[in-house]
């Protein structure tokens, strides 16, 4: 894939992906279309060599505006035109039904899926409206964000809250003229950790469309996290509209 307008000389993209660890975030680094750029992992365990990491537990409320003053920071100080966050760190757990499952676990869940994205989202536009950069916004969402999936009451309200989030603030973005295009991307039904959690560790009394993910897998169906990354790379390059949820399955 060719680098996406704005990259060249002089002008290395400031990128940051959270969640990079594992997963669809892992093959986003594994896949980055831009030469140079300065990459930073946010996300609590770090990818590794060759990639910046902010530790943050992004289900922690107390994270969140360390994470909005190394967004401040770091954007401050940069004179590029490109600058990326992807949104991807998500979890799944805990699958049963809401009134049964542990308290904990589904507060976890509820902070990093539905109030994280918000927090999150507003630092980066706070921080990148005074740069005279091109800026893109990219968060994760999912075909559960608009279906009935007993079992991921957690999960499916939290995807719900990103694509309205995300709705919202493009066309905030674009009544202001920003400089920020803000979109949702939901890569289809991708063969991750999270799956295999599903598969592996799930009864089906606790989600009752358990075989539907178990068939996906067995018949090969799984979309590959590399393919869902450049699927979601792609996005920053198609004409887009700022506030758009975006379903890499009917590009």
């Amino acid at each position: 894939m060719d680098p996406p307008a704005g990259t060249g000389p002089g002008g290395d993209p400031l990128v940051w992906i959270s969640g990079a660890s594992s997963g669809i975030g892992r093959a986003l680094v594994e896949t980055l279309p831009f030469d140079g750029a300065r990459l930073i992992d946010i996300s609590r365990s770090g990818r590794g060599p060759g990639v910046e990491h902010l530790p943050a537990d992004l289900a922690d409320p107390a994270a969140w505006a360390a994470v909005e003053e190394h967004f401040l920071a770091v954007a401050g100080a940069f004179g590029g035109d490109r600058v990326v966050f992807v949104h991807n760190a998500g979890v799944i757990e805990p699958v049963g039904y809401a009134g049964e499952v542990d308290s904990d676990a589904y507060r976890r869940n509820i902070l990093l899926n539905a109030a994280a994205p918000a927090a999150l989202g507003h630092a980066f536009l706070r921080a990148v409206a005074p740069l005279d950069a091109r800026a893109d916004l990219v968060m994760l969402t999912s075909g559960a964000a608009s279906s009935v999936y007993e079992g991921w009451t957690a999960y499916c309200a939290g995807k719900a809250a990103v694509d309205m989030w995300v709705r919202t603030a493009g066309a905030e973005q674009a009544s202001r003229h920003g400089n920020c295009r803000v979109v949702a991307v939901a890569p289809g039904v991708v063969d991750t950790g999270m799956q295999r959690t599903v598969r592996e560790r799930v009864d089906r009394r606790d989600f009752p469309r358990l075989d539907k993910f178990v068939d996906l897998h067995e018949s090969g169906r799984l979309v590959d996290p590399a393919d869902a990354a450049r699927g979601i790379w792609s996005v920053l390059d198609r004409d887009v509209a700022n506030g758009a949820v975006v379903d890499l399955r009917e590009l």
